[in-house]
Order: C-alpha cells, then structure tokens, then sequence
C-alpha cells in the first residue's frame, strides 16, 4: 500500500480543506495511525498558523504538534530559491515529512493554497515535492462559475501538466460544479494511473454554506465589536457591498444576504438596513460592518435596543472603507473544527458524491515506485545514517575528501579514518575552517598496525614470492593501507579515487578482499538520477567484455544492489534487437545470458534481449514487446560490453542533464568504492554513503 497521499488543488477557492477533511475520515476508517503535512504554509512568517492545519489536527485529534505538520512558509520557500538554496529546502521538506512518517503509518499531504501571485511557481514546488514525495496525486480543480466546456479545458490542462511532470495522478476531484449534469464533464477527462488503469474521477457540487462565509467568520477576520445581533452571527454573507452613495441610490444595489460596508457616521444608510427587514420588495441584507472606529449616534443606538424584529448583525471595526473592503476579497468560508454543521455538511458532501470504498482500494493497492534524485540522494544519507559505519579515506592530501568529511562528521552520518599525516591534515582543516576532530587521522608507516599489516599481505601473497621489503612498500601505499584495514575489520569500508586512480583503489580489493563466496567477478553500476526517476546502468566501469556467465551474473548482481538502495529491480537485458527480430553473435551472448539469470534467479523480473527504448519507453514497449512485465518499465539496464555501457551512461548524463552517481562496486566480500578523479564533494559524499549501507549488508 501507499504510504502517503498528496492532495493538489489546481487554482484558488477550490474547496480543498474539505476535500481533505473527507480523505482524512475516508483515511482514519481504515487505518490506525495517520498524519498530516502540509510542506509550504500560506501563513505569514511571524504567525506561522494555517487554519486546515488546525482543522484536521483538532478535528481528528491527530498525535502531532502543529510545528511537526508543515516544513516552510510560502515566502520562506520562495527567499531559499532566491538565494540558490533550492536543494536546502527540497532536503529540510524531506526531513520533516520523515520524521512525521516514522510515527505514523500513514501521512496524507496537502499543497500550497495557490493563493499568491505566482501559479507557475505553486504548480512547479507541489508538482516537484509531491515526486520526492513519491506520493500519488489527488487534484482538486475549481468549478464554481464555469460551463462543463471550460471544467473540461482548464482540469484536462492541469492533469496533463502534472503528468508531463512525472506524477501518478490517483484522482481528479471537480469541486463546487455549478452544473446540472455531471457525467459530461467526467466523461470528457483523460488520465491514466501509472499507465494501468484510468484515473478515478468525482464531481462534488457547489455547496454554498461551505463556500462562503458567515458573519462570525467576517468577526474572526476583522476583530471589531459587535454592537448587535451577535446571537445571530451564524448568517452567510453572499455578496459584499460598498454603501457610499445616497441612500436612495444605495438601496437600488442591495441583494439577498449582501454584507454592507460603510462609515460608522453613516446613519441614513443604517437605516436603510433596518427598512430592508420590514420591506416585502427589497431583500434583507446579512449584516454591516462599519468602519473607521465609529459608533453610530446615541439615537442610533436607542433604535436598535429598542428594535423588535430579527437583530441584525453589526460589527465597528478600524480602519478606512478602502482597506476594509480590501480585506473582506481575501475572505472565503472557512471550515472550523468545531463548527459542527459545516463539518458534517463537508463531510456529508464528499462521501455522496466520492465512492471513498474505490478510492481507497485503488490507494491499497498500489505503492509509488519512482524514487527522484533528490529523494534518493536523502535516502542515502538517512540509510547510512541509521546504523552508522566506519569508512577509511586514504586521500587525506585532497581538499574535496577534506571537506566531504567535515559534512559527513558533522551529520553523524559516518565514523571516519583519513590517512595521511595528521598535523598537516589538521593544518589544512584549520585553514579551510572545516571539523575533523571526530576523525581518526592515521599515518600508515607510523601505524601500530603497520608491522601486522605488512606481514599479512606477505602471507596472503606468499604464492606471489613477495618478499618483506617489497610488502612493507606496498603497504606504505595508502589505499593499500587502507584496504588492509578493511580486510582486518579496522573499517568497514574505503573510498578513494579522488587524486589516485581507478587502478590503484581497485587493485588492492581484487588481491586480497575478493569476492563473495559464489560471485566469480568484481562489477559496477551507476545509479542515474533523472528528473523522475533513477535508474541502474551496469557495468559501465570494469568488465571490457563479459562472456554470457559473467552477464548473467552481473545482472543478479546489479538488481540486489538496486534492492539495496530502495530501487525495485526490473532487469532489463540490452543489446541492439528486441526479443526474436534479430540473430548475430553479440544478441545471441544477450539471449543466452537471460536464460542463464532465470535459471539463477527465477523469481527477478528479467528481459533479454531488449533494445533501450523498448526497456525505458512504454509506447515504444507496447509495439514491440506488449506482454512483458519489464519493457518499458525496466529499472535495471544491463549493458552487452564496457564499452557500450561507459558511452551509454554518458551520453544519457550530459543529453538527460542526470546525476551519475558510481560507479558503486558489487561481488566483494567488503565495501570498496572508487570516485572519479573530478568528483565533486557532493559525489563524495554520496559514494561514502552508498559503501557505508553496502557495509550494513555485508
């Protein structure tokens, strides 16, 4: 099942909160324990208090603290994109929804309330949050005053827009349709969940006590007093109007349940007000607001005491008829937690019109499988994280491992060992102002392990001839050094390769870590962040030319390290022909490698051979291999030799703008992992992190 829900709506004054006040019931029918997170809150910086926040927690007496329910303000949110710092908001929203998801068993999320002045900005942070989420979708679109054509135009529009940007639509919710005959407009929707299944689709008519608000929601917005009829403040105000005229001319504008604004030394037009509810030709106004701080007259006063029909409401508030007004426009109903009848009515709404039984079979069912790259890269960090290691880094001469390693210490993410020399290791961390003081800074020639060290290698190498003097050298070598402490379990796991080659990390592993028992050779993946997903390329890094038993073995490798890192393994096996339209030696090695890995690993989705867009395109897998279970799914590519799959994952990370994390190592009995010599810290960082959840499962 999901373990989350992201409710989007498209424009303003969709009627979102009771959307989400009926999932939320829908939601806590069926299961024990559920949250709610709102990333980016519409509220002022200073208050930091949104009102469906309030309402759902208070509502469904839900076990978190309003702080725990929201990550960011809106303008929070837009200065850290100012300031370049989109990554650090992405990270802190995923933060914060992971700690909420640990305590619950499932969290439904609500997007932003569209009602700044940038809708592109709105549509791009849900659309992006909802993805590193990996939540499905629910969108509420807007109805209210509009014809079934222009419902139909407007919400296709928005479920295309959001598809193009890679999420699973769940549901489409019309709400507040003005409109006789709903089935046109359902009928007329075109969206597909994950390409299985059509979207389910609801219309949910305009109520007007939920849309618009009543006199005592205008005193929660305004403050004031109120000078009468406050036991009457349940009244709904349909329509505001501005009393500046003559009252002769002002009452040619009065409607049914208008809310009149005008100056407190207005008296003529206060009495206006007061004929209206004695007059069968003129429709009785829902109550006044009168502005500037002003009182009416002390014979003003009198009248209404002694007035002996229906009270009317009257508030006396501050400030100008201009500024009143203006803030009365941003004023929409609102649902209170404990306004029972709006509640219920809600409530009552939703469930006669959504098939909430189909809605939540259709959440049961599926679980989101996409990861993005950010999501992924956060998950790494949480994974290793969670049961920290202890990684040895022979590169103590580079900055970029320097400064890697303040981060990671700082994060408690990992227990280190730099080697090097340790004072002039802490020099340079002095200068740079980084934090090592966590690390345990080694010179391997005056290591007290060193004299073991070196006779070991001597023994495991003895069928080599080495002689003593030839393995202290060897061992004087850092990422020897280095290696040896991880055979001897001094670390569990090491990362080099920023300043020394592929060669020099990797040798040292093949001559005395080896492999696993059962894996004849070492291998590599790339994991590939795409804007939507990531995907795994093996190998791309050490096997020149693999026979069909090292493909086959490469490829049940690759899928469990995809496992490893939360990445669902369907394997797609590549060459340049697609199932049985091609024969040559180079497809025949594909053919026969595939059935070699089902015969080893019956039970992994597994395709071979396949071309690379019948693996990633669903149209093009539905023309040329319509009944497979991997093609145009495949998360796992596996590539015929070294030479197409170093190409292929370049071109794919410069034509694709991917982040290309790897190559990651697998088959070794331990954790060694080696970094491009123009790796950036952030690489460093991520490699560090991939060895040290690698370690978690050797």
């Amino acid at each position: 099942m999901a373990r989350n829900l992201y409710v989007i709506n498209t424009e303003p004054r969709s009627g979102k909160s009771a959307v989400c006040l009926g999932l939320m019931q829908m939601l806590k029918r069926n299961i024990r324990n559920v949250g709610f997170f709102r990333p980016i809150i519409n509220a002022r910086v200073e208050v930091k208090i949104d009102h469906d926040i309030h309402l759902i927690l208070t509502r469904f007496q839900l076990p978190q603290t309003p702080e725990e329910a929201f990550a960011y303000t809106l303008e929070e949110s837009r200065d850290l994109i100012n300031q370049g710092k989109h990554y650090l908001l992405m990270e802190q929203i995923l933060s914060r929804y992971k700690a909420l998801e640990k305590k619950v068993d499932f969290v439904l999320c609500e997007g932003t309330d569209f009602m700044g002045t940038d809708s592109a900005f709105e549509y791009d942070i849900n659309a992006e949050i909802a993805a590193n989420l990996g939540s499905p979708v629910i969108l509420v679109a807007n109805g209210q005053k509009k014809t079934p054509k222009q419902i139909i135009a407007q919400t296709q529009l928005s479920i295309d827009t959001f598809t193009e940007k890679g999420l699973d639509i769940l549901a489409t919710i019309i709400n507040r349709a003005e409109v006789e005959d709903g089935e046109e407009i359902l009928a007329g929707l075109r969206c597909t969940f994950r390409e299985e299944a059509a979207c389910l689709s609801y219309l949910i008519p305009e109520v007007a006590s939920l849309g618009k608000p009543t006199m005592k929601d205008v005193h929660k917005w305004l403050g004031g007093e109120i000078i009468s009829g406050e036991e009457f403040m349940e009244v709904q105000v349909d329509d505001y109007l501005v009393a500046a005229m003559q009252v002769n001319n002002f009452l040619e504008y009065v409607t049914r349940n208008c809310l009149v604004v005008t100056p407190g030394d207005r008296s003529d037009i206060l009495l206006g007000c007061f004929a209206t509810r004695h007059s069968y030709t003129y429709p009785e106004v829902a109550g006044i607001v009168l502005t500037g701080g002003m009182h009416p007259p002390e014979s003003m006063l009198k009248m209404m005491r002694g007035w002996s029909g229906v009270p009317m409401p009257i508030l006396v508030v501050d400030g100008h008829t201009y500024r009143v007004t203006r803030i009365l426009t941003e004023l929409y109903g609102r649902i209170d937690p404990e306004d029972e009848k709006k509640v219920a009515t809600a409530l009552g709404s939703f469930e006669k019109h959504v098939d909430t039984d189909a809605l939540f079979a259709r959440l049961e069912a599926k679980k989101s499988v996409r990861i993005t790259p950010i999501m992924f890269e956060f998950s790494l960090l949480e994974k290793a994280k969670a049961d920290r290691k202890h990684i040895v880094l022979p590169e103590g001469d580079s900055d970029r491992i320097l400064q890697a390693a303040d981060i990671l210490l700082r994060r408690d993410i990992v227990d280190l060992t730099i080697l090097g020399e340790p004072e002039k290791i802490r020099n340079r961390a002095t200068q740079m102002g980084l934090y090592l003081d966590k690390a345990s800074l080694i010179d391997p020639l005056s290591s007290e392990y060193f004299d073991d060290y070196a006779d070991t290698y001597r023994e495991l190498r003895r069928s080599k001839g080495i002689t003593p003097e030839a393995s202290r050298d060897t061992m004087s070598e850092p990422t020897f050094f280095g290696t040896m402490m991880v055979y001897k379990d001094h670390a569990q796991g090491m990362v080099a390769g920023s300043i020394t080659t592929t060669q020099q990390t990797i040798r040292p592993s093949l001559q005395f870590i080896r492999t696993r028992p059962g894996i004849s050779l070492v291998s590599s993946v790339f994991f590939m962040c795409l804007p939507d997903r990531v995907l795994v390329f093996g190998d791309c890094a050490v096997n020149p030319n693999p026979s069909a038993e090292q493909l086959a073995e490469i490829a049940i490798s690759s899928a469990e390290t995809a496992v490893q890192f939360g990445v669902e393994p369907k394997v797609a096996m590549l060459s340049y022909s697609t199932g049985d339209s091609g024969t040559g030696v180079d497809v025949d090695k594909v053919r026969r490698a595939t059935e070699i890995a089902r015969n080893k690993a019956p039970d992994l989705l597994l395709e071979g051979p396949l071309q690379y867009d019948a693996a990633y395109d669903p149209e093009v897998a539905r023309t040329k291999m319509p009944d497979s279970r991997v093609a145009g799914r495949a998360t796992v590519f596996i590539f015929p030799d070294l030479n197409t799959g170093n190409n292929t994952y370049k071109a794919v990370q410069r034509a694709a703008n991917a982040v290309a994390i790897g190559p990651v190592l697998q088959g070794l009995n331990k954790p060694v992992n080696d970094l491009s010599r123009g790796c950036t810290v952030s690489d460093i960082l991520n490699t560090v992190a991939i060895t040290a959840i690698q370690a978690q499962h050797a």
